[in-house]
């Protein structure tokens, strides 16, 4: 369809070079196009919707978005309440979504939506949407505290008429379909914040080896260099990790757990060592002048997007079976 044919170690590869961008919001919305929107439509979708929709999409000639969060359902996927009701050969979807990566310039959608009254998890389907269709409504351009150069999006359906054709895969397996694109999601989202948060990092220590506070350069404090040197560590550690669930991932294993613990500690991480990386900048961190605040906004959002810390520790706790699953 217009790729190379390699596998997913090689998306992730790409991913860390993205990182070298200097700023979070451009990897992200390559991600979204490469490699969160696309999995599904790639494994499930029809030869039909993947000439119509992949084979551009990997040209870079089409814009895809990925519509799962509302307003009322963010990291509880199983909570949304857009609706996709099927009239003859048409679905009729109403609702709408929320925190919609590239939503305000996509020319379609991966959209979830609810097919039937069912089981939560089992009333689900992923439909190929047009952006240009009547009844959807683009509502707004979200103002953000970081990932400013990615545009996001509130945009609500009014009776979109979708043909039954442009349906991904079978009805009702839309929430698992998206649980494999999740996967994939979080392993490009930490590949991305390794490359940066090593940015940091060696700036910092780049700064403080220069600025001199008490006659000395601020990297000469133990309690600097000590802590600089923690934070690389784990750096390496998550790097580990990442490996590691990429290596079962290709070899076809379940990688559920390692990917929401690779994800969980990636967007703590980011915390520390954005913060930590900040205060050594002191007043100049706190400037837009340097790139260690820009990270600093931007990184915050691994925290949140795509499954919140608290829905990691979740996901972990049940493949460890500490807690039932549901």
């Amino acid at each position: 369809y217009g790729g190379m044919g390699l596998d997913f170690s090689y998306s992730i590869a790409v991913a860390e070079e993205l990182g070298n961008i200097h700023c979070g919001g451009i990897p992200m919305a390559i991600g979204v196009q490469a490699g969160m929107a696309t999995p599904a439509l790639t494994r499930f979708g029809s030869e039909e919707l993947k000439k119509q929709f992949l084979v551009p999409t990997i040209a870079g000639e089409l814009v895809v978005c990925l519509g799962i969060s509302e307003v009322g359902a963010g990291s509880d996927v199983a909570n949304i309440k857009t609706t996709a009701v099927r009239k003859g050969d048409e679905y009729v979807i109403n609702g709408g979504k929320m925190w919609v990566t590239s939503g305000c310039q996509a020319d379609w959608m991966c959209l979830l939506a609810n097919t039937s009254e069912g089981p939560r998890h089992r009333n689900k389907s992923l439909f190929c949407l047009p952006m240009n269709l009547p009844g959807i409504h683009v509502a707004k351009k979200i103002d953000k505290l970081g990932m400013r150069s990615s545009d996001t999006a509130q945009i609500f359906f009014e009776d979109v008429r979708v043909p039954s054709k442009n349906l991904i895969g079978e009805e009702g397996k839309g929430f698992p379909y998206q649980m494999l694109q999740f996967q994939e999601e979080r392993l490009w989202g930490v590949a991305t914040v390794l490359t940066q948060l090593e940015t940091v990092i060696q700036e910092t220590l780049d700064y403080t080896s220069q600025r001199k506070v008490f006659d000395q350069p601020v990297l000469h404090n133990q309690a600097v260099h000590f802590c600089l040197a923690e934070l690389a560590t784990e750096v390496e550690l998550l790097r580990s990790l990442l490996y590691r669930a990429v290596d079962l991932y290709v070899e076809g294993n379940d990688v559920t757990k390692f990917a929401s613990m690779a994800k969980l500690k990636a967007g703590r991480l980011a915390r520390e060592v954005t913060d930590s990386c900040l205060q050594f900048w002191g007043g100049m961190g706190f400037t837009s002048e340097v790139l260690v605040s820009r990270f600093y906004r931007d990184l915050r959002l691994m925290s949140i997007g795509g499954g919140t810390d608290e829905t990691m520790l979740s996901i972990i706790c049940k493949h460890m079976e500490i807690l039932p699953s549901k």
